[in-house]
């Protein structure tokens, strides 16, 4: 793989690079450049691998947080109970258009997120390791890397089988059970029940899940020690961080910064807006900070927790002051909803109702509107096959914490008297693929089918449209029906268009995006 890498963006270094070492010598460091930048890891029994992890406070950066020394210590844990060989999978599948930290890594440096992933497999004797991808450019680098290290890996006379898997770019993709289904020809959708992957992984194996950054961050550490890792960055979350901040110029950037580098400095190196409307950090799972807030923490998991963010994906999004949040919060509310897999009730039927309540509250619903935002919220969160309605409820509710005066003037007036810019990145409808239902099909679903609307001087208040399709569809006090203004996902098109056929009094129709 050679020449410049597409729709990849800039990348800067704030302060010594770790990740990014090398990234100046080259668009892609081959396996001979990445040696040269970064040198040989040691090779680290289980114990000693996890003590390292334990020892530099490492957590999963892929949005969860999960301390990675509990996670080695699981999957090794029910390998012995149970006799079975473990695996590792990589999660490399950002399926979130406001997230590109780990495409940078497996497209630029893709031999240090191997070195990390087969540090835990030969620690752990595992036979098998998973790397997981959505975009073409990540899936020519790692098979380019895994061709370049031979296809299979030996150590100590063991054999380990290192295989890419592409899934489709949908958020869900990259939920941990769903990944691991994919890995094992399976769709790319969460089982319907809650797995733990360090029981019961792939092929039933205890697996080690966690994603690109995460495991690049294993590798840099077993090179320096504990001592010398923990000397970057704050003292209880030491060593860097990838964030991906969106309106820099250009945008968006990634960035390696020291944990516990003040937010907005961030932004000032990424030529960001210096005075935004409020800044979303976490990505679409994570949390509004008003402007004043955002520009008085630090970037660490505790810090933004404190002030009620959450580091979450690493996404950095400002809002500039001239476009109103809630609106684009809206936005990507409606996109949660239409990435929703379509198998439980709290995704396939609450975020979409999450998304209209919060619809009826900014075009002036009142208070009533308002409570059935939180109820909608609260009604999702906890119950999910997976953590997408947990993420996209936290994600909603923040913005109405976040911007309380803005809230009003929507809730009671109808609007705050700013436009919704669009500046929070969605993949576009009319670039995306079709996806068949089943989850096999690539792209985003958002395009597959179509709008909903009704002609008003035929609707009669029947109903039977919600009692049909409830996901998209409810009924206002008198029993006519509410639709909000977005694209239905594909998995709903069957369903839309029996709806449309069924409505007696011939008032519903299905258009094109």
């Amino acid at each position: 793989m050679t020449g410049p890498l597409p729709d990849i963006p800039p990348v800067y270094a704030l302060g010594l690079p770790r990740l990014t070492a090398g990234f100046d010598q080259a668009e892609r460091l081959d396996r001979r450049t990445h040696l040269l930048a970064h040198g040989s890891p040691p090779a680290l029994p289980g114990h000693r691998l996890a003590e390292l992890a334990d020892a530099i406070a490492l957590r999963g950066r892929g949005g969860a947080g999960f301390p990675l020394a509990r996670k080695l210590e699981a999957v090794a844990h029910h390998a012995r109970r149970s006799g079975v060989r473990p695996a590792v999978v990589v999660n490399g599948c950002e399926g979130e258009p406001a997230c590109r930290k780990d495409t940078v890594l497996l497209c630029r440096a893709p031999h240090l997120v191997l070195d990390g992933a087969l540090l835990a497999a030969d620690a752990l004797g595992a036979r098998t390791l998973v790397v997981g991808v959505t975009k073409d450019t990540a899936e020519t680098s790692v098979r380019d890397a895994l061709a370049e290290r031979g296809l299979s890996d030996r150590r100590r006379g063991r054999s380990l089988r290192a295989r890419l898997v592409r899934v489709p770019e949908r958020l869900v993709s990259g939920e941990a059970s769903a990944l691991i289904r994919a890995a094992g020809g399976g769709p790319a959708l969460p089982p319907g029940r809650r797995v733990r992957a360090a029981e019961s992984g792939l092929g039933g194996a205890p697996t080690l899940f966690s994603n690109a950054e995460t495991f690049a961050q294993l590798a840099v550490a077993a090179r320096l020690g504990a001592h010398r890792y923990a000397s970057t960055g704050a003292p209880h979350e030491p060593g860097t961080l990838l964030l991906t901040v969106s309106g820099a110029v250009p945008s968006p950037a990634v960035v390696e910064a020291p944990s516990g580098v003040p937010l907005p400095y961030v932004l000032q190196v990424c030529a960001a807006d210096p005075a935004p409307g409020g800044v979303l950090v976490g990505g679409y799972h994570g949390a509004w900070l008003d402007a004043p807030t955002a520009y008085g923490t630090v970037v660490t998991r505790e810090a933004l927790a404190a002030c009620g963010g959450a580091l979450g994906a690493g996404a950095v999004l400002p809002v500039p002051a001239g476009s109103c949040p809630l609106g684009e919060t809206l936005r990507v509310a409606h996109w949660l909803a239409a990435e929703s897999s379509g198998q439980c009730g709290p995704c396939r039927l609450g975020l979409p109702a999450l998304a209209s309540a919060l619809a009826a509250t900014l075009s002036g619903g009142g208070q009533e509107t308002l409570e059935a935002v939180r109820h909608a919220a609260q009604a999702v969160r906890g119950r999910g096959a997976c953590k997408h309605p947990d993420g996209a409820a936290r994600f909603v509710l923040s913005a109405l914490d976040a911007f309380p005066d803005d809230l009003a003037a929507h809730a009671l007036a109808g609007g705050c008297g700013r436009e919704t810019a669009g500046v929070l990145p969605l993949p576009a409808p009319e670039a995306a693929d079709a996806v068949d239902g089943t989850g096999t099909g690539a792209g985003n679903p958002t395009a597959a089918a179509g709008r909903l609307a009704v002609d008003w001087t035929l609707c009669e208040g029947h109903g039977l449209c919600a009692k049909l399709l409830p996901e998209a569809v409810r009924l206002d006090p008198d029993g006519y029906p509410v639709i909000s203004d977005t694209v239905l996902p594909g998995r709903l098109r069957g369903r839309a268009q029996r709806a449309v056929r069924r409505c007696p009094a011939l008032a519903l129709r299905l258009e094109k995006p």
